[in-house]
């Protein structure tokens, strides 16, 4: 129900700001949120706005703020505590912030608030249904990068598959999407592009088996161009998913496409988004 879900955000940010100067990490905070590392961060940045990496940040420097005018304790060490070792990073941080260096604020000796401007936004709704989606056994190739650059690693697949013929073995093209693109840096993105097949097919170098397992998703019909995904997404995990009283499971989502932009026009592709779901 979303008031669990609720919970747990309230959760998270109340330690962000009891350990301003801890670990606060994807992992650290997936652990208090008790929530699949894989998908709660996308939750997190659908339900708040913002990434988790914002609000932290948007906490420290509030913080230091606050000691920078209502204390006269050294800067460096405000810095510290709010989980700036280094004074040339907080320092650069809390200008771009608020718009002076920390030492200009504290002379100023006003305390303007800094404001969150994050907005959840109206999301794009496509129909979504539990389902059960069976084992599947993937000839695969890691993509590292921007998702939306994954097609021409689908391509080097799909020219080694028809090279080694193993298309009378192919069951379908799905991606396996490792990182939530708004916790991490574009390029550090991993993702990998996959065809199912049979069990018998032969699977060599360059290609690597990825096995996954059969269970319970949420699954989203999207009908559109592939760079409409994202907002999809944010609907599935900040609205319907809080509201379904069902929690994701510890896999990462896929995407079946069950046709393909070679022979396709970019309003007529067709997306099932599955979410593992916990049983």
């Amino acid at each position: 129900m979303a008031g669990d879900y609720e919970r747990r955000m309230l959760r998270v940010v109340e330690h962000i700001h009891a350990h301003p100067a801890g670990d606060l990490s994807l992992d650290a905070l997936a652990e208090v949120a008790a929530m699949s590392r894989f998908h709660w961060h996308r939750v997190f940045t659908a339900m708040t706005g913002e990434t988790c990496a914002q609000a932290v940040r948007r906490v420290r420097l509030h913080k230091a703020a606050a000691a920078l005018v209502r204390t006269d304790r050294p800067i460096a060490e405000i810095a510290a505590e709010v989980g700036y070792p280094n004074l040339a990073s907080f320092s650069r941080a809390f200008e771009r912030a608020y718009g002076l260096p920390p030492g200009a604020f504290r002379s100023r000796g006003d305390f303007p608030p800094l404001l969150n401007h994050a907005r959840t936004g109206d999301y794009p709704m496509f129909p979504i249904e539990i389902a059960t989606q069976p084992a599947r056994r993937l000839a695969a190739m890691p993509h590292r990068g921007a998702y939306i650059e994954i097609g021409k690693t689908f391509e080097s697949v799909g020219a080694i598959a028809a090279a080694r013929n193993l298309w009378p073995h192919v069951r379908g093209m799905i991606g396996v999407y490792y990182d939530d693109p708004d916790a991490k840096p574009e390029a550090e993105l991993r993702s990998a592009a996959g065809l199912a097949v049979t069990y018998t097919a032969p699977i060599a170098e360059p290609l690597q088996e990825i096995r996954l397992p059969e269970g319970r998703y949420a699954v989203m019909h999207y009908k559109g161009p592939y760079p409409g995904l994202a907002a999809a997404y944010k609907h599935l995990y900040g609205v319907w998913l809080p509201e379904s009283g069902e929690e994701a499971g510890d896999h990462p989502p896929i995407e079946v496409y069950l046709n393909a932009p070679q022979d396709t026009a970019p309003e007529d592709l067709l997306t099932d988004v599955c979410v593992p779901l916990k049983d």
